[in-house]
């Protein structure tokens, strides 16, 4: 008996646990940052308020339509320019949009705060890659789709396999440290571009000959992916953003490997001259 009632609760568990995840699916990712997290509660909200119109205007709709048809006896009511009415359906919805501007308008002014960022990062977009410039460290690197060829040009064929992060996938991720507010300064190259991950609530279209900014603060250590989400030409689904959250102290260590590559990859001065030469 016992034995039953464990498999019927992990039976249970189990499916709860399938739900959820359809239901993830469907929904925005589960957010990563403060404005993430403001945009997902602002989604939430306004979808119930939308369900609610629906369900009130549909109702009294459908109510109407099947209680005053004309097969029952009803007569059409003749009227016009009812004052009540047109006060009623004029206050409502302008208390409806302040009930759903003011929260809104609190997280776009949120989303543009720049100010007193701990680390800055320069987002150049090019055709079809990201290159990134850690402004106040001296760093800097190309970041490009890292996910076989073979599985993008014979995705299909019998036994080709695509990979866990198929398209999502990059050689050089971007990594920063949590808990510390990230200004992304976004601009092109060549064509208009958008840096767009949506787990840390974060999109900014990159547009050349000019310089747009963001931000995010990580909350937990983890790989948050995203991509170019303004349509750039042929290969516009080919360039992928990875943010590799990390603890402080392995971005520093992150950091100074990277420093030390640079430095060893520049070579002594007499070296560099050589090269010019």
């Amino acid at each position: 008996m016992i034995g039953k009632r464990l498999t019927g609760l992990a039976g249970l568990a189990s499916w709860l646990a399938a739900g959820a995840a359809a239901a993830n699916q469907y929904n925005l990712q589960a957010p990563q940052s403060e404005i993430a997290r403001q945009v997902y509660d602002l989604h939430t909200l306004i979808m119930w308020i939308i369900v609610v119109i629906f369900l009130v205007v549909f109702g009294a709709m459908t109510y109407s339509i099947i209680a005053h048809r004309k097969s029952v006896g009803h007569k059409a009511e003749q009227f016009h320019e009812n004052t009540t009415v047109e006060i009623v359906w004029t206050v409502i919805p302008f208390l409806i949009l302040i009930g759903m501007a003011l929260p809104a308008t609190k997280t776009v002014i949120a989303m543009k705060d720049t100010s007193h960022a701990d680390i800055t990062i320069k987002a150049t977009g090019y055709q079809w890659k990201w290159n990134y410039d850690y402004l106040q460290e001296g760093v800097s690197f190309y970041s490009t789709l890292a996910t076989p060829r073979e599985q993008i040009e014979d995705y299909g064929k019998k036994g080709t396999k695509k990979g866990e992060h198929y398209l999502l996938e990059v050689d050089n991720p971007v990594v920063v440290p949590v808990g510390k507010k990230v200004r992304i300064i976004t601009t092109a190259n060549d064509v208009i571009h958008s840096w767009w991950v949506p787990a840390l609530g974060i999109k900014q279209d990159a547009i050349p000959g000019f310089v747009r900014d963001t931000w995010f603060r990580a909350d937990n250590p983890g790989i948050y992916r995203g991509q170019c989400a303004e349509l750039c030409g042929k290969d516009h689904g080919f360039m992928p953003i990875v943010v590799e959250a990390v603890p402080q102290e392995q971005y520093a260590a992150w950091l100074a490997e990277r420093k030390k590559a640079k430095a060893a990859s520049a070579g002594t001065p007499d070296e560099a001259k050589v090269r010019r030469n």
